[in-house]
């Protein structure tokens, strides 16, 4: 058993009250299924950037970010994402790769982003502190619907 990180997402989503929500991340993470099940579970709408867009993101990633280089470029690359998924309804953003937070942060961003991994170490912790330990079978998925 264990905490999956799109059920720990879409519930902060929840908590806050946003029902549109835009995801960055790695090829596979933008246009995988591990968001769009959980995000539909909870009722919420997942908004990704057009398919040029996620290419540049997905290299970025890989040749930039993964190997420790932080451009302005590629910061620009991102903002610019995030404005667009803004532009088409987003009301926060999920950093869905470990590296984004590097360069995308609460004080650039335009809308209120989600770090995937550290909200997943946060609920970690909460449960690891609280009586509720872990279920018997299964993942742990938070509770609360939106």
């Amino acid at each position: 058993p264990g905490l999956h990180i799109a059920h720990v997402v879409s519930q902060e989503i929840c908590s806050n009250g946003w029902k549109r929500v835009g995801l960055l991340g790695t090829k596979w993470t933008m246009t995988g299924s591990v968001y769009p099940d959980a995000l539909k579970n909870k009722h919420l709408e997942r908004i990704i950037p057009p398919e040029s867009v996620r290419n540049k993101i997905n290299k970025s990633i890989f040749d930039e970010l993964c190997q420790g280089v932080l451009r302005q470029q590629t910061v620009d690359l991102f903002l610019d994402a995030i404005e667009g998924l803004k532009q088409n309804g987003a009301e926060c953003v999920i950093l869905g790769c470990t590296e984004i937070p590097l360069i995308i942060n609460s004080e650039n961003s335009p809308i209120p982003i989600l770090d995937s991994t550290r909200l997943l170490a946060k609920y970690a912790i909460k449960l690891a502190l609280s009586e509720d330990y872990l279920a018997k079978n299964g993942w742990i998925n938070p509770e609360m619907n939106c």
